[in-house]
């Protein structure tokens, strides 16, 4: 709509697509990080599967709803339940993924984590590279990639996801899932001998933050148009790990604001575009060494604590008010 009247180009809303697929990536991978306390480099992995999913899901059933590629581009309902259901067949073909690699995976931490983590994507790469050959008929598009992927991704769609996605991490973090994932991170044998069943609640945050990695990596198809394994490689993981790290590990909006900036940046500069993994690393040690916790360390906006602050806070009128009850 905004295209349309001119109001913004269709570039600008591309980099503003990207920005909310990078929230979603960012945010997915902090579940991981900054609550669960773990340091897995496999992101980039599940979001190709997807990716992959998604775009696959849709392309092969869209005969089916009777969608088209017009469809998706005026958003009619057949096409908008397509997208939603393909969007959700990614996520959980990701969680699947994750609970594949996350079981065995998660009884390591520290390096040897990030190093199986990291094997493990590269096997998911490698299989989207060649498993045509191995089925006989054209799945992934092998090298060159997926192609004739419809544009079912925009600014409006992206906005809700993101918006979706956001609240509902933030409600699994506030519940008692989310405090005994927290447990884990502080003491993990305390939190077990407190009765926390710590493989499952690892497990858990593991594979919700692969199932939020694959809805970003079904954005990331529809908005590009083109899905290559050449797209998801270590570089990737590392990316999306910078933008966890640059906003604070455990701060949601930290999350948020780095992925933005991290996504513009490049855009900002788009004649030096080629150097951005420079800019991601001397960006990364100079906030190591000032700010080793992040831009916002483990802080996180919450709407009830504005709310306590406003209600707490000593206006002028409350002191008159106060001044004569005395009287």
């Amino acid at each position: 709509m905004m295209v349309g009247q001119g109001i913004i180009t269709r570039y600008q809303t591309s980099v503003l697509e990207q920005v909310g697929i990078y929230i979603i990536m960012a945010v997915s991978l902090n579940i991981a990080t900054g609550y669960l306390g773990q340091l897995p480099l496999g992101h980039a992995g599940f979001m190709s599967v997807g990716g992959y999913s998604c775009a696959i899901f849709i392309m092969r059933m869209m005969p089916a709803f009777g969608v088209t590629m017009r469809d998706f581009v005026l958003g009619t309902p057949a096409a908008s339940l397509l997208f939603v259901i393909g969007l959700v067949f990614g996520g959980i073909c990701a969680a699947i993924c994750g609970v594949i690699i996350g079981i065995p995976a998660l009884r390591l931490k520290g390096d040897y984590l990030a190093i199986i983590t990291l094997g493990f994507a590269e096997i998911i790469r490698v299989i989207m590279l060649n498993i045509d050959g191995v089925l006989g008929f054209e799945l992934t598009g092998g090298a060159k990639g997926l192609t004739g992927i419809p544009a079912y991704t925009n600014f409006l769609n992206t906005f809700v996801v993101v918006v979706i996605s956001l609240f509902l991490i933030h409600t699994m973090m506030k519940s008692r899932h989310g405090r005994a994932i927290l447990a884990i991170r502080d003491n993990e044998i305390a939190a077990e001998a407190s009765g926390v069943n710590t493989t499952y609640y690892k497990t858990l945050a593991f594979v919700v933050s692969a199932f939020f990695a694959g809805i970003g990596g079904g954005l990331y198809a529809g908005c590009i148009g083109v899905m290559a394994p050449a797209k998801f490689g270590f570089m990737k993981s590392i990316e999306i790990l910078v933008m966890v790290v640059l906003g604070g590990m455990g701060s949601m909006l930290g999350s948020v604001l780095s992925a933005t900036f991290l996504t513009i940046l490049p855009e900002a500069l788009r004649a030096f575009a080629d150097y951005r993994m420079v800019v991601y690393a001397i960006v990364l040690i100079l906030v190591m060494i000032f700010r080793p916790q992040g831009l916002l360390g483990t802080y996180d906006f919450s709407l009830g604590n504005v709310l306590e602050k406003i209600a707490n806070r000593e206006f002028p009128w409350k002191k008159s008010a106060t001044a004569e009850e005395v009287e």
